[in-house]
């Protein structure tokens, strides 16, 4: 594709893009309210991303003071146990730390090998500086740097955050492509000048009938293979 025919850096974002972040959130609500069925477990989870989407935006909009993803996660976590009836110190806790724990996509490990192997690739991502490592570890995630949304105290999409992996990358932002399963944050991306790559996830933001990304594909190893193979 002509639109990516010179990248030199490939950033991805990670939550929903490279791991399920759905399902992991509700393998730590099951095991936290075991008692739970199906709805009662989609509910809280609702509470749970609810709440995560309310604060980072407020903090977007500077209605809140910058606090990272365990400060945010902790909260939803004591939002969930309010609403089960949780109230165990040790399993609340553990639910906080739920976002650490979240499985790849069958494609996410073996893509990014791949692909590092031709290309500098980084992960740019929401999740707290100590956060992020350990989601990297238990999801097998490979990079030759992991960036964290915190070193500039903001949430994608703020410009800054994508500003700081233009300059990690050390080349123009043209040369540099993001991918993600998230039209927001492609958006944010091309607000900065960088080429964007749509992969389409089930629990992803898909592009609009506006939007106009470089390109698109419908899983990782259709990105990997179209970048090797130019």
């Amino acid at each position: 594709m002509a639109g990516i025919c010179d990248i030199e850096v490939v950033v991805f974002d990670v939550l929903g893009t490279l791991v399920d972040e759905p399902r992991g959130l509700r393998a730590a609500i099951r095991d936290a309210v075991p008692a739970a069925d199906d709805a009662s477990v989609d509910e809280l989870l609702t509470v749970w991303q609810q709440h995560v989407e309310l604060e980072q935006q407020r903090i977007g909009q500077g209605h809140r003071a910058y606090v990272n993803t365990e400060i945010i996660d902790g909260e939803a976590a004591g939002r969930v146990a309010d609403h089960a009836g949780l109230g165990d110190p040790a399993t609340i806790a553990r639910l906080a730390t739920a976002g650490q724990r979240l499985p790849p996509w069958g494609d996410s490990v073996a893509g990014l090998a791949r692909l590092a192997q031709q290309f500098p690739v980084l992960g740019l991502s929401n999740a707290s500086r100590t956060a992020l490592p350990r989601l990297n570890a238990q999801a097998g995630l490979r990079w030759h740097q992991a960036v964290s949304a915190e070193a500039v105290r903001a949430y994608k999409p703020a410009p800054e955050v994508y500003q700081l992996a233009i300059e990690i990358a050390g080349c123009l932002p043209e040369r540099v492509l993001m991918v993600a399963a998230h039209a927001w944050d492609l958006r944010g991306a091309q607000s900065r000048g960088m080429r964007t790559a749509y992969v389409q996830r089930p629990v992803g933001d898909p592009p609009t009938s506006s939007d106009v990304f470089d390109a698109r594909f419908n899983g990782l190893d259709e990105l990997v293979t179209t970048l090797m193979d130019r």
